[in-house]
């Protein structure tokens, strides 16, 4: 089962507001910002989200 999510917060890297898009599938998680190489991971809202979702998987 696919599942398809919109974060929304705002991005260090990009210095704005933006949407990142979550396609999770089978145990796997598509992200379409640089979450996994981002310096600011750490400090971002947006990750600690995605963090989560990471967390709920099987």
């Amino acid at each position: 089962m696919e599942k398809e999510l919109f974060l929304s917060g705002y991005c260090r890297c990009m210095d704005a507001s933006r949407m990142v898009e979550v396609v999770v599938t089978d145990g796997d998680v598509e992200i379409d910002c640089s979450y996994e190489n981002c310096p600011h991971t750490p400090v971002c809202e947006i990750a600690k989200k995605i963090a989560e979702i990471k967390k709920e998987m099987p």
